[in-house]
């Protein structure tokens, strides 16, 4: 990877649509990585970095294209490039808008990511591994064993390294699930570099609008439906999201909640859009949340926690929300009566 982006001059690195906390934590620390290594680098977004993790982008708006804001810089940045990285995406079709660019592209191209099944086909050089916690922490673990940094996270810049630690954070839901001994280590030494954890936690979980809270409220009280096979499931239809001024990543982290009720076996959170539903999986061990969204809802992701759509005309066909909690009923009934739960 080295003599890769030793060779190039100007870089680029894109992550998956509707970017999450990990893809924008591992993107922010291999940009600040790469400036400091002085290659001209550019975050090319398919949609807007959510408020939610403004904090991670903030003073590198310069560094920053997103496609939703400006068509035309994004595709020129990605057409522009000699290197591209793709991060926390196992395709270039989870780029959405800049999939066609990606193609096209003739420089090389490398992956970096934790999911399963990448498309390895369209890379010059792919880091895959399923058994890590996050993105974020293999960007870490790359970059600290690069000739620059040598093993030594304090050699790291400093909010490229917080943006790491954020990144791990949120995708293990702060060390409640797909944790592994490498992700501690990673916790441990940048605590050691003196990465101040305290405050990413609190830019993290204490920064919230109080909306999300109303709403998270009016989930839990009013709209939850819990199934005797042990499916939990909310539904947040167009509606919902106006009245509580709902933006993008805000809900993230409901779909955890209903897990921690005893009979629940899997947690849905379905979010209502104009040509389909957002869908968000996670599961217990034992259930495989991968597996249900492969079969079921159009995605896919890791065993205890994936995403998915429900197209609106196809998957349901009259686009209702009631459509929607029939079809999650009926297959989240199939699949955990048998076997391939």
């Amino acid at each position: 990877m080295c003599a890769m982006t030793d060779e190039a001059g100007k870089i680029a690195i894109v992550t998956h649509m509707h970017p999450d906390g990990d893809a924008i934590g591992s993107s922010v620390g291999l940009l600040l990585y790469l400036q400091s290594a002085g290659k001209e680098t550019r975050l090319v977004l398919n949609d807007n970095c959510p408020e939610s993790l403004a904090f991670l982008t903030s003073g590198l708006e310069d560094r920053i294209i997103s496609y939703e804001v400006s068509h035309e810089k994004a595709l020129e940045a990605i057409r522009e490039s000699d290197l591209i990285f793709c991060l926390d995406m196992n395709s270039f079709g989870r780029a959405e808008n800049l999939e066609d660019a990606l193609r096209r592209a003739s420089c090389p191209k490398i992956l970096i990511d934790h999911h399963l099944s990448p498309d390895i086909g369209c890379f010059d050089l792919v880091f895959s591994e399923t058994a890590i916690s996050s993105t974020s922490e293999f960007v870490y673990h790359i970059l600290t064993g690069t000739p620059s940094v040598g093993g030594d996270p304090g050699k790291l810049p400093v909010k490229g390294a917080e943006a790491l630690l954020a990144g791990m954070t949120t995708d293990t839901n702060n060390f409640a699930n797909s944790v592994f001994p490498s992700t501690f280590r990673m916790a441990s030494e940048l605590l050691a570099a003196g990465i101040d954890r305290d405050a990413v936690l609190g830019s993290l979980y204490l920064n919230f609008r109080e909306n999300r809270f109303r709403l998270m409220g009016k989930l839990l009280s009013d709209n939850m439906v819990i199934t005797p096979e042990g499916t939990a499931y909310m539904i947040i239809d167009k509606d919902m999201a106006r009245k509580y001024d709902i933006k993008e990543g805000e809900t993230d982290g409901f779909v955890n909640a209903p897990l921690g009720i005893k009979n629940v076996r899997m947690s849905f959170l379905l979010k209502e859009e104009d040509e389909k539903f957002r869908v968000s999986i996670r599961s217990k061990k034992g259930v495989s949340a991968n597996k249900c969204s492969a079969m079921y809802f159009n995605g896919g992701g890791h065993e205890l926690a994936a995403g998915g759509k429900l197209y609106k005309g196809k998957d349901i066909p009259g686009g209702t929300v009631a459509e929607a909690a029939g079809y999650i009923e009926k297959h989240t009934r199939e699949f955990l009566s048998g076997s391939i739960g």
